[in-house]
């Protein structure tokens, strides 16, 4: 179909050379006269010069003869009986036609009055009687140059409708093509809410387009720890989305064994690496799977929910933000550089000891690159300022409410950049009870239980 597409677009482009005059062709051409030797003359000329020539001496009768398409130029007298030539300018132009006809007036008059008239009737030229074969010839042939360009013009209009038609149809397709890809990336979101015994986690993702490069999600690692991570690939669309889903997959607790933060000890059971040493490998296979010039940043990090102790690696992605119980907000992470832009990048593991009551966001810069309507972007400061106002919300509730001020802050739904969010709520390991479920047990699958 694109193809087809293209040829059409393609002969409009041929047709002629820009600036150039289609070379006139012999148009039929329409006498009306109420002199039958004025009649006779005309049509002796006419035929000899190439055209088929149609004569009437009835203004009614030569208005229908004048809606044939083949018709392309229209000589008639200007004083008849019953309508004179103006009148029928006008009238001929009243109805409906396809293609233009091109109408001379033959007239005695010389009185530039009438000829205004005339002009404003529908006429397109005059020619004085008596009048001379070559200058009618001219006139003629200058009338097909212009009948020749509209029909032209109507052939590309339609060639171009034509196209456009087709373009929309590939757009109409896309689109549902796109809005499929919608569906299935927000499918690797896994649940919005999911509970680990003493922790509870919650995810938010909303591209600027149909898809986009941003990825919030989690893994358990054993039953006591628990992987999350954000992510944010460089540009927008369908091939940042393909990248955010791959790596989706491969932290995705479906395939443990191939989940690149993750490694088996000798007993067989499953064990976080260092999160510095997980990016570390993370970046070589992706410079060396993609080979393009994507990159993404992103944290990841593993909590141990009966210690409170999270560590993380930050790389170029915006700081981690702890809440804490006490209403105190704290930035941590050391910055570091994306994943899939410099090749032997190294990166460094951040530590913090979470407390019950105590809570940590990862997000994208889509929220604090996030415009106002003066312009401004929200920034960190910002971001504080919101988290503190919905600080009584949790889980689900919190990000949703974020989401609103967000959208209140930027005057509209759709953001420039794609924003994300994942928020990990922290409670105490004694009074909550619940392992997380092994994945190295293949049966074995997180599910909320509240």
């Amino acid at each position: 179909m694109l193809q087809r597409v293209f040829d059409n677009l393609d002969g409009v482009q041929r047709a002629r050379p820009p600036g150039s005059v289609p070379d006139p062709v012999p148009e039929a051409v329409l006498v009306l006269d109420d002199s039958h030797a004025q009649r006779a003359l005309l049509q002796s000329l006419l035929s000899r010069w190439g055209h088929e020539v149609i004569v009437s001496g009835d203004p009614v009768e030569a208005l229908a003869l004048a809606r044939d398409p083949r018709v392309g130029l229209i000589i008639s007298d200007w004083m008849m009986p019953g309508m004179t030539g103006p009148e029928f300018c006008r009238a001929v132009r009243a109805h409906p036609r396809d293609g233009y006809a091109y109408i001379l007036l033959l007239t005695s008059n010389s009185d530039g009055d009438a000829l205004a008239r005339g002009l404003e009737a529908g006429a397109d030229d005059f020619l004085s009687k008596p009048f001379r074969a070559p200058e009618l010839r001219a006139r003629l042939t200058a009338g097909a140059r212009v009948v020749a360009m509209q029909r032209e013009v109507v052939e590309k209009n339609r060639l171009l409708t034509s196209a456009l038609g087709e373009i929309r149809s590939l757009y109409s397709a896309l689109d549902h093509d796109l809005e499929e890809a919608r569906r299935l990336q927000q499918s690797l979101l896994q649940d919005r809410f999911r509970r680990f015994g003493n922790v509870d986690v919650s995810v938010w993702l909303q591209a600027s387009g149909h898809v986009g490069g941003d990825m919030v999600g989690f893994f358990p690692v054993s039953s006591k720890v628990l992987g999350i991570f954000s992510l944010d690939v460089s540009g927008h669309g369908v091939a940042s989305a393909m990248i955010a889903a791959r790596v989706a997959g491969i932290l995705s607790v479906a395939s443990p064994d191939q989940n690149i933060a993750l490694m088996r000890r000798e007993d067989g059971s499953l064990a976080a690496l260092p999160p510095d040493m997980a990016a570390w490998r993370l970046n070589a296979m992706i410079l060396k799977e993609l080979q393009s010039d994507r990159y993404f940043t992103m944290c990841l990090g593993f909590l141990n929910r009966m210690t409170g102790i999270l560590r993380l690696v930050q790389a170029g992605h915006p700081n981690p933000v702890v809440m804490r119980a006490d209403g105190r907000i704290e930035q941590i992470g050391t910055g570091g550089l994306p994943i899939g832009l410099i090749p032997e990048a190294t990166y460094t593991t951040t530590e913090v000891r979470l407390w019950p009551g105590d809570r940590v966001l990862m997000y994208s810069d889509g929220l604090t690159e996030l415009p106002g309507s003066d312009g401004r972007a929200l920034d960190d400061a910002g971001l504080a300022d919101l988290l503190v106002r919905n600080a009584a919300r949790k889980g689900p509730s919190f990000l949703g409410a974020l989401a609103r001020d967000l959208t209140e802050f930027a005057g509209g739904e759709n953001f420039p950049d794609d924003a994300s969010a994942l928020l990990l709520e922290y409670r105490d390991p004694s009074a909550a009870g619940g392992d997380i479920p092994d994945p190295s047990d293949a049966d074995a699958a997180p599910s909320p239980d509240g």
